[in-house]
């Protein structure tokens, strides 16, 4: 048939009660639909789940949540801590797909939590659960499930070391949405973001606390990652970070030691080490910095992963402010990214960055000459990196260079070829 001749279905997400989940998954969770949940272990991901599944019954909706990996009561005690044991909360020890299957047609949940996809196995399929056969034909099924039944289907997954998904790769393609569930185990913030949406953008972020009674939403995230910054520290910048859509402000930390015999050691953490590489060339070549022979540590606080090279600025006045053991001024920030002659050049959204420094009390903004203005923050405009470093008071910190004399009075001449 023509497409014009297809009927029109419009099925309005279900509203998960959580304003970050609701932002990255464009209103919630779709009916007939399948999400892919994924995440290192012991990030939180059971925990976002279950209280996705509580959420749904308090919205008057049936649940089921399917639990393979654990035991029936660890999942009632975790429910307890989370405050969802009432109404329509069914849940499901069972790592038979079949069984699965049987319990929804019985029950018909709008909501159906499979924890997780590489613990359940479909009999009539050789092969032990999680094997790459028996995770693609769960899926399979799982989805044809949540179709025919109209029910939204959450599956949980793991990622590897690497932190791709476990699994074959066809297990993306049967899904209509992968979020990520990101984060340092030892710190209190988690990210979840959308690798893909068939019912809207993946540009949004979503931002959350582990706390004592489970996942809570993040309204102030710079000042949550921001919360333990100690002002006027050497090695340390602030910078305006972009996730997405969403602004963040982000400590950048730096420890440069030099000395004889020292061995030039690189660490990034939460930081593209590949990027401080060329920065450190650039310092050393550029503005002859004593860096290429230092230990060079580089972190960003709070365990963000910072992939944004507009971040190139606020690394380097952090290696200078280490070197020098000069800080910066504490109502700055520093935004820009680096070419390799030590150029200074703009990055996208610099507005929403600006407007994110302004509220969260920030005066100063060191940023590439193309800057536009911003109510509120006094921006300083810079082509290079050493007019950045004029502005945060860390010019002079650069070993004193001799004074080269003249073409042909004893400067050593190339041959041609």
């Amino acid at each position: 048939m023509r497409i014009a001749e297809v009927a029109e279905v419009t099925r309005p997400p279900l509203p998960t009660g959580s304003r970050e989940i609701d932002r990255v998954t464009n209103g919630g969770l779709t009916p007939a639909s399948v999400t892919l949940l994924a995440g290192e272990p012991g990030i939180g991901k059971s925990t976002l789940a279950l209280q996705l599944a509580a959420e749904a019954v308090r919205q008057g909706r049936r649940a089921l949540y399917v639990s393979a990996e654990e035991a029936p009561a660890q999942v009632r005690a975790r429910a307890s801590r989370l405050d969802a044991l009432g109404g329509e909360l069914w849940l499901l020890g069972e790592r038979r797909v079949e069984a699965i299957l049987g319990e929804v047609d019985h029950l018909r949940p709008e909501l159906v939590v499979v924890d997780s996809i590489q613990t359940v196995g479909v009999e009539a399929v050789s092969g032990v659960p999680g094997s790459v056969t028996q995770v693609r034909e769960a899926a399979l099924l799982l989805a044809e499930a949540a179709r025919t039944r109209e029910a939204a289907v959450l599956l949980v997954g793991h990622v590897t070391k690497d932190g791709s998904l476990a699994g074959p790769r066809q297990l993306e393609h049967l899904v209509d949405t992968v979020l990520s569930f990101e984060g340092d185990r030892h710190h209190a913030l988690r990210l979840l973001r959308a690798v893909k949406h068939r019912f809207g953008p993946t540009s949004e972020l979503g931002l959350f606390e582990m706390v004592g009674g489970g996942l809570v939403d993040v309204d102030d995230a710079s000042g949550l990652l921001l919360a333990d910054r100690r002002a006027g520290a050497d090695g340390s910048v602030v910078f305006p970070m972009l996730d997405g859509r969403r602004p963040l402000l982000v400590e950048i930390q730096s420890l440069v030691v030099t000395g004889p015999g020292t061995t030039p050691r690189r660490s990034a953490e939460g930081l593209d080490s590949g990027r401080l590489g060329v920065l450190l060339a650039v310092l050393g070549r550029v503005l002859e910095l004593p860096v290429l022979n230092a230990e060079v540590y580089c972190l960003a606080a709070g365990g963000v992963a910072v992939n944004d090279q507009g971040v190139d600025l606020a690394l380097a006045c952090a290696i200078v402010s280490s070197l020098a053991s000069r800080p910066l001024p504490a109502d700055t920030v520093v935004c820009g990214e680096i070419g390799l002659g030590g150029e200074v050049r703009t990055v996208k959204q610099l507005d929403r960055r600006l407007a994110e420094v302004a509220r969260a009390g920030f005066r100063r903004a060191v940023v590439p000459s193309t800057a536009p203005d911003v109510p509120g923050v006094e921006l300083v405009r810079v082509r290079t990196v050493n007019e950045a470093l004029l502005a945060t008071g860390l010019a002079g910190s650069r070993p004193a260079r001799a004074a080269r004399p003249p073409a042909g009075e004893g400067r050593p001449k190339i041959a041609a070829g």
